[in-house]
Formats: C-alpha cells, sequence, structure tokens
C-alpha cells in the first residue's frame, strides 16, 4: 500500500505545480518578462554578440574583477607536515590537525612527543 499511496501524492504534487505554472503564464508581469528576454536575446542574435560580451559592455567592471572561487578564495594553503613515528616507522602527511591516525598518535604518546616526531614541514 505504501507504493499507491506514494503515488497519489506525487500526483496531488504534480497538480499543485500545473496550477502554479498555470498561474504564472497568466501573470502579467511574467509575460513582459518572457517578451523582454525574446527580444533582448533576438538582439543580441541580430549583431553576433554573446552574454558575454554584452555584460561586459554594460557593467565592465564585472568583468575586470572575477569571482573568488572555493580554489582561490585568498587563504594560503597550509604547510604540509611530515611525522614519523619512531617506533613503527610510519609516516603521515597531513595539513592540519584533524588526521585520524595522527589525533591517535597524540592521545597515545602525547601532543609534545608527537610533535617532536615532525620531519618536514613545507
Amino acid at each position: 500500500m505504501a507504493k499507491i499511496t506514494e503515488y497519489y501524492a506525487l500526483k496531488q504534487e504534480l497538480e499543485n505545480i500545473q496550477n502554479q505554472l498555470a498561474k504564472m503564464a497568466n501573470d502579467e508581469r511574467f509575460k513582459q518578462e518572457i517578451e523582454f528576454k525574446e527580444k533582448l536575446e533576438k538582439l543580441i542574435n541580430s549583431y553576433g554578440k554573446s552574454n558575454k560580451e554584452v555584460i561586459e559592455l554594460l557593467d565592465p567592471k564585472s568583468a575586470a574583477a572575477p569571482v573568488a572561487t572555493s580554489a582561490n578564495s585568498g587563504r594560503k594553503k597550509r604547510a604540509l607536515k611530515v611525522y614519523v613515528n619512531p617506533h613503527t616507522n610510519e609516516t603521515i602527511e597531513t595539513r592540519g590537525g584533524n588526521h585520524k591516525q595522527l589525533k591517535e598518535w597524540k592521545a597515545e604518546y602525547g601532543n609534545d612527543t608527537v610533535e617532536g616526531w615532525l620531519q618536514a614541514s613545507e
């Protein structure tokens, strides 16, 4: 019975969405926006321009200052730290202190001892 209940719930949701679309299609402001978009696209195409070129033309500041991405957020990368456990000769390379094995070592041997195992830091 769960499938049939899910079916009727989805059917009701579909009807609600169709009603919302019908209301939107009859909205005068929506019709004006669609008309503007179509005319703008036709104008852009008639001059052989791209959307990016039009944006650069209308707002040069937005083209001059690219948006920061997660890879280039302005924050410098953390230094790579290499720890070598003298008891097991295991090596850990990490850029932060949230490494699972490193935490286990610090819990077992103590923070100061493990920090003494630091071999290289870039």
